[in-house]
């Protein structure tokens, strides 16, 4: 892949950024994200935003084998906009989300990982402050079902010379709202490589190509 001309040239093949630019989204750049997105869900969501704008600050990369890939931007709040693609250079990217974190915390002993674990296999999920959300990957009918786990490569520049590795095991969760609105609920456990695990819970929205800009 070569961005150079995206990013001013340069002669020097260590120069050329070795991160995709995904819908003109990368480090550096600024999203802009229209409000009505998640004011239009009312009073009953939980979602909330301040800002209708994310200074990118990182971005992660999921290879999902043949499901695919999973692009995420960061912001310095960790913020996250994420795009799923059928290819590494996000050229077909589509089922766009933006999440913000709810909650962290260091599991304090053996216990509550199994519990955590636990949580993320079962139908409903919920946590203080937070109303019921179903299973949203592989449907809510079964009693149980086994997350997901990947690794993430977190760049903060775009040389992609020096990645950050996190490990994650995690379930997606939604409730809808009234009208054709719906919140999602990222459950996971995660380590980053050489790091401490943590529980993380973030809540975010879908999106509609329209309603972002970068």
């Amino acid at each position: 892949m070569v961005f150079r001309k995206l990013f001013g040239g340069g002669k020097e093949r260590d120069a050329e950024p070795a991160i995709p630019v995904v819908r003109n989204v990368t480090i550096g750049r600024t999203v802009r994200l229209d409000p009505l997105a998640w004011r239009r869900l009312g009073d009953d969501a939980v979602f909330r935003l301040d800002t209708d704008t994310l200074e990118i600050v990182a971005q992660g990369s999921v290879d999902l084998g043949v499901d695919g890939w999973v692009h995420r931007f960061y912001t310095e709040d960790d913020l996250m906009l994420q795009m799923v693609s059928p290819d590494p250079e996000g050229l077909g990217a589509e089922d766009f989300t933006v999440f913000r974190p709810w909650s962290s915390a260091y599991p304090p002993d053996a216990h509550a990982r199994r519990d955590w674990a636990d949580r993320l296999r079962s139908p409903g999920f919920t946590d203080d402050g937070l109303p019921v959300f179903r299973r949203f990957w592989f449907g809510d009918t079964d009693a149980r079902q086994d997350p997901v786990s990947f690794w993430e490569s977190v760049y903060d520049d775009r040389s992609g010379r020096h990645a950050r590795r996190i490990y994650q095991t995690c379930m997606l969760f939604a409730r809808d709202l009234p009208g054709d609105g719906r919140e999602l609920l990222l459950a996971i456990e995660m380590e980053p490589q050489g790091g401490d695990l943590t529980h993380e819970i973030m809540v975010g929205i879908p999106l509609d190509v329209g309603e972002f800009e970068a």
